[in-house]
């Protein structure tokens, strides 16, 4: 029989993205599965493939990815890892964010443009249907009604389920809903950058599911001898794990999405979903930050 210690994600609890898609709440960013800079393969496209083939194993549906990772390069080797899909897995995808080199990236939300990288991505994940497509960023010069009109065609059209934004702001949010369901938002957020708080706070009044990207943005605080560091070593946990199992007590719509490209990585990931935190070491944890 396998259990929470094989499945540790399974332990996340689960969140119905838009109502309707249950996924554990402790996902995986498929970022780091390229190279450098987000751009290119992988230093090892073997261990690349064997880290998406340990996530599923681990328990985790809910997959993380985009367009621009690589450019191209994520998503292709999740379908070459995973295809056909287990079920309950959700492959989540962006579009709308361009590359023209490592660490550079501009925003795109010409209509045109956008049903073009859902027609692509589409064809690289080998999928029907993308369950959760996100803006990857708003383009400050398409209007944004169009660049969400695409989207709402493409999911009337049945080549979306769900549409998600990224890197937004509450009154962002709020326009965008005037023009369509928004189902979820990827924003920074982690224990040293809450900038994002009252999106969050959003969030949770309005069912919409938050997914944190970097969250495991800790700098001096894992450092031996911080404060992090010292309240992992009483729970005899890593940092990361107990920064990870901190946004898993947080709130119930986050679902956070670490990344890694080493297996013994993202198992060390995973063990967070089973740590239990009680109310006091929470509160300590949220002051640090």
């Amino acid at each position: 029989m396998t259990g929470l210690s094989d499945r540790p994600a399974a332990a996340s609890g689960t969140f119905a993205i838009g109502g309707d898609v249950p996924v554990h709440r402790l996902g995986f960013g498929a970022m780091r599965i390229t190279g450098p800079g987000a751009w290119g393969e992988p230093a090892d496209r073997g261990e690349a493939l064997r880290v998406l083939r340990r996530v599923v194993d681990l328990g985790v549906t809910l997959i993380d990815t985009a367009d621009s990772y690589g450019p191209f390069v994520s998503e292709e080797l999740i379908a070459e890892a995973l295809y056909p899909y287990p079920e309950g897995v959700l492959i989540a995808t962006k579009g709308g964010f361009t590359r023209q080199g490592p660490d550079r990236w501009a925003p795109v939300g010409r209509p045109e443009y956008l049903r073009q990288c859902v027609e692509m991505s589409l064809r690289r994940l080998r999928l029907e249907r993308i369950d959760l497509y996100q803006l990857h960023r708003i383009d400050p010069q398409v209007p944004l009604a169009e660049q969400l009109g695409v989207l709402r065609d493409l999911r009337d059209e049945g080549k979306i389920r769900h549409i998600g934004l990224s890197e937004v702001t509450v009154d962002e949010l709020t326009a965008a809903r005037e023009h369509v369901e928004i189902a979820s938002v990827q924003n920074l957020y982690n224990l040293t950058s809450r900038k994002y708080e009252d999106v969050l706070r959003r969030c949770e009044r309005e069912g919409i599911a938050f997914i944190p990207w970097f969250p495991l943005a800790m700098g001096r605080l894992a450092e031996p001898g911080g404060d992090l560091a010292e309240a992992a070593a009483r729970h005899g946990v890593s940092p990361s794990q107990l920064a990870l199992a901190w946004l898993l007590h947080r709130s119930p719509v986050l679902l956070p999405i670490p990344g890694t490209s080493k297996v013994a990585h993202l198992e060390d990931n995973m063990s967070a979903a089973t740590l239990s935190l009680p109310a006091e070491d929470v509160a300590k944890l949220t002051a640090l930050g």
